[in-house]
């Protein structure tokens, strides 16, 4: 299978690269009002805690855009993007008060004269620009020609705004072409990978609260990424931001692109389950989840296939009946209470730092 994501162009984005074989990054957006510079540091910074490796911030007015000053002079290394719609000067201005990336559609800005401006303030500072087509905004020529939302219509909109970008010798760009729908989006991103050599960013928009929205994403990135496709993520959930962050780094160490931190396995509840293995399950992975050693840890339930899951693992607990087996890189430790199993297994892991 071919790795597309292995051959598109290169950006930079503050310090991380994008796309070219780099790293898949991890990206989400504040919900704060911009303006209000410490409620948006305060986020970006748990963003950061996080594992997030590029914040994207709202820029609908002057106020927002003059506060990315001070934003970035109070969390300096974490890259940030301004988010813009239809007003070029506030691209302008974000471009002069050190914004790493820019987020807009050239062809929703005004004439050319304001994409060449744009182009011009970018290049000369080295900013990269995300074009982000999203099949509920396309425009209205493109729905009239194909009669509504489809790949090919992503695709040449995607097309258009990167021309008049290419017209003003701008070529630094990252593409997305989000939908609602799971489906459209893998076929545009496999039509743009074909096609395109600009990095993309992947995505599947709107796509609602934590449990439904988790579960579409990791259905449409994830297969994207196991083809070889994309180049950065963000989550899109009606939730706290910060499992954006959380959820997109599950979705690529699934897909083995991202490694460190604790792997967390844990059987599915049966009639042999002797334990409360669901309370005992959710507290070590809660536990655990603050980590950062590349680990694999495993709470079973029972002995048919607890003993050996446990085994293959760093640490591990076999549930029995009130008590349970405790593995360290594959020799049991003892066997202890129910009661104590957490205790003991944290105490371990803490001692081997």
């Amino acid at each position: 299978m071919m790795n597309y994501r292995q051959n598109t162009n290169q950006i930079k984005v503050g310090g991380i690269l994008v796309g070219g074989g780099a790293p898949v990054s991890v990206q989400s957006m504040c919900n704060t009002k911009t303006w209000d510079v410490e409620a948006s540091v305060n986020q970006i910074r748990r963003f950061r805690a996080a594992g997030c490796d590029i914040v994207r911030l709202a820029i609908p007015d002057m106020e927002s855009a003059k506060a990315i000053s001070s934003i970035k002079e109070q969390v300096p290394d974490v890259p940030l993007v301004a988010d813009i719609h239809f007003d070029y000067r506030l691209a302008l201005e974000v471009a002069q008060r050190g914004i790493d990336k820019i987020r807009i559609n050239p062809g929703n800005i005004g004439g050319e004269d304001r994409v060449k401006a744009v182009a011009d303030a970018c290049r000369q500072r080295n900013i990269p620009i995300r074009i982000g087509v999203n099949a509920g905004s396309l425009e209205k020529s493109l729905l009239e020609k194909y009669g509504h939302p489809c790949a090919e219509a992503l695709i040449e909109s995607a097309e258009g705004h990167a021309a008049l970008l290419n017209k003003f010798d701008f070529d630094d760009i990252c593409i997305s072409m989000k939908s609602s729908s799971v489906l459209l989006t893998v076929e545009a991103y496999r039509l743009a990978a074909e096609r395109f050599r600009w990095p993309l960013h992947l995505g599947v928009t709107e796509t609602g609260t934590s449990w439904n929205g988790s579960i579409q994403s990791a259905v449409g990135i994830g297969t994207l990424l196991n083809e070889g496709i994309g180049d950065t993520i963000r989550v899109s959930l009606t939730a706290d931001p910060v499992e954006e962050v959380k959820t997109g780094i599950a979705i690529l160490k699934a897909c083995g692109l991202k490694k460190g931190g604790v792997r967390f396995i844990s059987c599915p509840t049966c009639g042999r389950t002797e334990i409360d293995l669901i309370s005992l399950a959710e507290k070590v992975e809660g536990l655990v989840s603050g980590i950062n050693r590349d680990i694999t840890v495993a709470v079973m339930g029972c002995v048919v296939n607890g003993p050996g899951e446990a085994r293959e693992a760093d640490y591990g607990i076999a549930g029995g009946k009130d008590r349970g087996l405790i593995f360290k890189k594959g020799e049991v430790v003892g066997t202890w209470p129910y009661e104590s199993l957490c205790d003991v297994l944290m105490k371990m892991i803490e001692e081997d730092k």
